[in-house]
């Protein structure tokens, strides 16, 4: 089996540049609409987990290698020896985003974080060639 790295740092300029679009529409509103400053507040929230990942320039990815799968996304952190898996589980949510989870032989499941996987087109050729079996659900509710 080839090993696999995958990195992903969360400073990146997609980031960025999304923050900014973010925050110049919500001056828009403060300036040109007179929106009230309160309400524009509110909607600023959800930009607070994006400017904490660019912040502290956390990062995230996986390994696998000849005897182990590893993963990390900030400072979490875990690894399983290949020959604990059964088999890999790729669910598709109802908002087209995909989930994978490690069956392991003793029937427990592992949910890999999403922010430490590559595309899951990408993966799952990945685990193919390694040998491992991939099974997909499509629009699972958990």
């Amino acid at each position: 089996m080839t090993p696999y790295t995958f990195r992903r740092q969360n400073r990146n300029s997609r980031t960025v540049v999304i923050l900014i679009a973010v925050y110049a529409a919500l001056l828009t509103l403060i300036i040109v609409f007179d929106a009230a400053w309160w309400l524009v507040g509110l909607l600023s929230v959800a930009t607070l987990p994006a400017v904490w990942d660019i912040l502290q320039d956390s990062s995230a990815g996986m390994s696998m290698e000849a005897d182990q799968i590893a993963w990390y996304s900030g400072k979490r952190q875990g690894h399983i020896n290949l020959q604990e898996i059964d088999y890999f589980r790729f669910d598709t949510r109802w908002d087209f985003s995909v989930r994978v989870s490690m069956i392991l032989t003793t029937g427990k499941r592992v949910r890999l974080p999403d922010e430490s996987l590559p595309p899951h087109r990408t993966l799952e050729k990945i685990l193919e060639n390694a040998g491992f079996t991939v099974r997909r659900h499509h629009f699972t509710v958990f």
